[in-house]
């Protein structure tokens, strides 16, 4: 079991960072032949603006008053279930008061029910990214062909405190954009800890939004090459 005591909690941070460019900035992310891949934005970017406070972060809410706050982006594949995504979270008493922060990753995707594409959900500045909470500094574009979409996502995440021992949680994703089924009206967050199996199912703030991305798609930021493998003793020495 991972216990966020023994690994610096900065450390933590730049591990979800960098998933978050690899996921962004690799090729295979983007160029594929299908358009079963999508981009999450779950409060963060241009989903966050300093006029509305209610956007960013997404907070999910338990019966007895204590809530998580989450924020996070990535990329997943609703046909193969890979996921790349992370993001971070605060575990807060009923009185506001913070119980915990830490990072969460995504392992999993278990189901995306697509509700559709909304061609005019964009904002008009543009898809550069705002100032959101996940926000790496030099995070690319993304592609004017990438499409809104509707729909909810479940993925299996890993809660990563800044202390004590991780957890595994399902986090839902809803993005009430297209075609959406009634019971599904309320954009935002839910959240269920697998091990207590406490649930965080009204959904009280946070924007959230799925971008489907066009096949052969491609993004004009390079991938970070692989580190080269060592010499080895065959080689001549000069």
């Amino acid at each position: 079991m991972f216990n966020a005591i023994d690994f610096p909690f900065t450390i933590i941070c730049k591990v979800a960072l960098l998933s978050l460019f690899m996921a962004f900035s690799s090729p295979a992310a983007f160029a594929q032949s299908n358009n079963s891949n999508f981009v999450l934005l779950l409060a963060s970017g241009f989903l966050c603006t300093p006029d509305d406070s209610s956007a960013c972060p997404a907070v999910a809410k338990a019966t007895a008053g204590d809530s998580y706050e989450m924020s996070g982006a990535g990329t997943f594949d609703a046909q193969s279930k890979s996921v790349k995504a992370a993001g971070t979270y605060t575990h807060k008493a009923p009185n506001g008061n913070a119980l915990e922060t830490g990072v969460w990753l995504a392992n999993e995707l278990v189901r995306f029910d697509s509700y559709g594409i909304a061609p005019n959900a964009l904002p008009r500045q543009g898809m550069a990214f705002g100032t959101g909470t996940m926000n790496p500094k030099r995070m690319p574009m993304m592609n004017r062909n990438s499409m809104p979409t509707g729909g909810l996502a479940v993925f299996r995440i890993q809660l990563l405190p800044m202390s004590g021992p991780s957890t595994t949680a399902v986090l839902q994703v809803n993005c009430a954009l297209g075609d959406v089924p009634r019971e599904r009206s309320v954009e935002g967050i839910r959240l269920t800890l697998e091990k207590s199996n406490s649930e965080y199912s009204e959904e009280i703030n946070g924007r959230v939004m799925f971008l489907a991305m066009a096949p052969g798609m491609s993004t004009p930021v390079k991938a970070p090459q692989e580190e080269k493998a060592p010499e080895t003793s065959e080689q001549p020495h000069n």
